[in-house]
């Protein structure tokens, strides 16, 4: 028996990187995951590899973009049709566009802040929607919602200043929805990544270079991971352990917290 046997999950941003690995990590401990992500090709492609690995019956996958609401409704009904309820959300779907902080326009600031605050709250309010439609079980819990914060929710770094707030707002996100669900049933956590070794990062680099910001390939992740005080940069796998507790049992006396998984760079 896995940590998470029978669970029925949701997980956003999951055609690759950080988010992917969480719904693997799921799946390898008995949850029953929809993997979700605006690219349908490729989160169908994650849901038809995972099938042949564990029991097809576990697996599935849906298109949403996070900001539209009508979306994220059909994707939680998806899942309740395909696994008979929804126990777990994670609201992973990210992005990050870098820019000099004087070269933030509103173009920038609605892009990052859509998708990463906005899409964070829609998700938020549709699994617990659905969540308190099904109600509470013996446990007393109706479900679990789990937020992916960042680094950059703790402090701000002056050529993503969009993204970094819009991670502060996932926080905030988060401590609100507790207070909020809590006579639910229903518990809100998050978690805060540093620097993690992923398609998304590298695609960081590159906008890092095209801006100015940094001279060469791998320099911004050098510069960033340098106070990291277990000397290495996080991949996938080394925030999945926290991701599946925080979908577990074992947390059901957590709420309104973010984890901090970043190797110790910050200490907040």
């Amino acid at each position: 028996m896995g940590r998470v046997t029978g669970r029925a999950c949701i997980v956003t941003g999951a055609a690759r990187g950080i988010g992917r690995a969480i719904g693997e990590a799921l799946l390898e401990e008995g949850a029953k995951v929809c993997f979700a992500d605006i690219d349908g090709d490729g989160v169908a492609t994650v849901a038809r590899e995972n099938a042949a690995r564990f029991d097809p019956q576990h697996v599935t996958s849906a298109r949403v973009d996070v900001t539209d609401r009508a979306a994220v409704r059909a994707m939680i009904d998806h899942t309740v049709e395909t696994f008979g309820r929804l126990d777990v959300k994670f609201n992973n779907a990210g992005v990050n566009k870098p820019m000099n902080f004087m070269d933030v326009d509103e173009d920038n600031w609605n892009f990052v802040m859509g998708v990463n605050g906005l899409g964070c709250m829609i998700g938020m309010q549709e699994a617990a929607r659905q969540m308190m439609a099904q109600g509470r079980g013996p446990d007393g819990m109706a479900g679990k919602i789990v937020n992916t914060a960042s680094i950059a929710s703790r402090q701000g770094f002056d050529n993503v200043a969009p993204y970094c707030a819009s991670k502060f707002a996932v926080v905030s996100l988060t401590q609100s929805g507790a207070r909020d669900l809590a006579k639910h049933g229903i518990t809100v956590t998050g978690f805060a990544p540093g620097v993690v070794k992923t398609e998304m990062w590298e695609q960081v680099d590159r906008d890092l270079m095209e801006i100015g910001a940094s001279a060469r390939p791998g320099q911004a992740m050098e510069e960033f991971s340098a106070s990291i005080l277990k000397g290495r940069v996080a991949t996938p796998p080394d925030i999945t352990g926290t991701t599946t507790f925080l979908a577990s049992r074992e947390s059901d006396y957590m709420t309104g917290q973010i984890v901090m998984i970043d190797g110790g760079m910050t200490l907040v």
